[in-house]
């Protein structure tokens, strides 16, 4: 379940770096009432931007297959063998 708190909050900064260590998720920072901010720990940040990028990757992929821009496996496999000499 997502943490939500005040931006007043966040003057206790070692509690808030400990909610963000101990959680999962991000928490949510309310201003007035309404969502203004996320914050995370590093370790999740990290985690997600690796997630994203490798949607990012796979939408590619499936774009370039739409658009039949692929070759045959056989055939890069054996001109990447060529080009390292392996």
């Amino acid at each position: 379940m997502p943490q939500i708190i005040p931006i007043k909050d966040l003057k206790n900064t070692s509690e808030i770096s400990d909610m963000c260590h101990k959680s999962d998720e991000p928490i949510y920072i309310t201003k007035n009432g309404y969502g203004d901010m996320v914050i995370m720990s590093m370790e999740i940040y990290e985690s997600a931007m690796r997630q994203l990028a490798i949607y990012r990757d796979i939408e590619i992929s499936e774009r370039q297959i739409e658009n039949g821009q692929i070759k045959e496996a056989r055939t890069a496999l054996a001109r990447t063998r060529e080009k390292y000499g392996i």
